[in-house]
């Protein structure tokens, strides 16, 4: 599962002093991909950085990360891709990395690329244009002319198994990147408590009503900045109707169907769903 590694510790600031680069790990994005060795999928060697030419003293351009196995950890993006022939170097989604990478490697990858997004679409001020700086001890860009403030974005978002006696809804959400049959989800809105989203998205994308909301358990979602909240309910009453510009299929399964292929087991949907599969008949 997608998660932050054991013994990370997260850095708001650089530390003083600044950690030599050879005890350095740098997480460098271009538009939400990571730039990895081709060789072993490892991040680039401090020689590797250097070469590239990208300015890390910027401090809208580099955010800290954190201490990871006795390494400071340091988050960059890149307005240019492009790389040298002989690199050894290529750039990756975090999708693709799936199974590929350790899982706590990836849940670092997943912080580094929400602060990296984070400062490269807040370098001017949202409200009056004027050049952002960053706040020292804050996790903040402030604009010094009008005050404004801007955090790192987290989009809360819930995710919910609806269960029916030994058998449990899933679904095949139509913008779903892998196109698999999962639990339910939808994001929060403006004013909404999460278990007033569960009910409102199981009526919008289904038709049913749902009661005793049991809480699973949450994880970070890094595309581009969820929060997933995942709970169980009860099914209550009502027939499978479906919003047909949200999902594509919904149905029951239970212990003597034939289920559908997981979703990857880097999602928290694999998980709820594999607490909560009916056992064989």
């Amino acid at each position: 599962m997608l998660h932050t590694p054991d013994a990370f510790l997260p850095l708001i600031d650089v530390p003083t002093p600044a950690p030599a680069a050879a005890d350095t790990l740098t997480f460098i994005f271009h538009r939400g991909r990571l730039l990895l060795r081709t060789a072993d999928l490892a991040l680039p060697a401090p020689e590797q950085v250097a070469a590239l030419g990208i300015d890390v003293s910027d401090p809208g351009r580099v955010q800290p990360v954190g201490l990871w196995q006795g390494r400071y950890c340091q988050t960059v993006w890149s307005d240019d891709e492009a790389l040298p022939a002989d690199a050894g170097l290529a750039y990756h989604s975090l999708r693709a990395l799936f199974n590929a990478v350790d899982d706590g490697f990836l849940g670092l990858a997943s912080r580094a690329v929400q602060l990296a997004e984070w400062a490269r679409t807040h370098r001017y001020c949202g409200v009056c244009a004027t050049p952002m700086r960053r706040a020292q001890g804050e996790r903040c860009f402030k604009c010094e002319a009008c005050g404004m403030l801007a955090y790192p974005r987290i989009s809360p978002a819930m995710m919910v198994l609806i269960r029916k006696g030994d058998q449990v809804l899933l679904a095949m959400h139509k913008h779903s990147p892998s196109q698999r049959f999962s639990p339910l989800a939808g994001f929060l809105e403006a004013g909404e408590s999460i278990e007033e989203a569960v009910h409102r998205e199981v009526m919008e994308e289904v038709g049913l009503r749902v009661h005793n909301l049991q809480y699973f358990m949450s994880q970070s979602w890094p595309f581009p900045h969820s929060l997933m909240i995942a709970f169980t309910a009860d099914y209550l009453d009502g027939e499978i109707r479906l919003d047909e510009n949200e999902i594509a299929e919904a149905r029951w399964f239970g212990a003597s169907d034939d289920w559908p292929e997981a979703s990857s087991s880097v999602s928290i949907s694999a998980l709820l769903v594999r607490a909560h599969r009916p056992p064989l008949a």
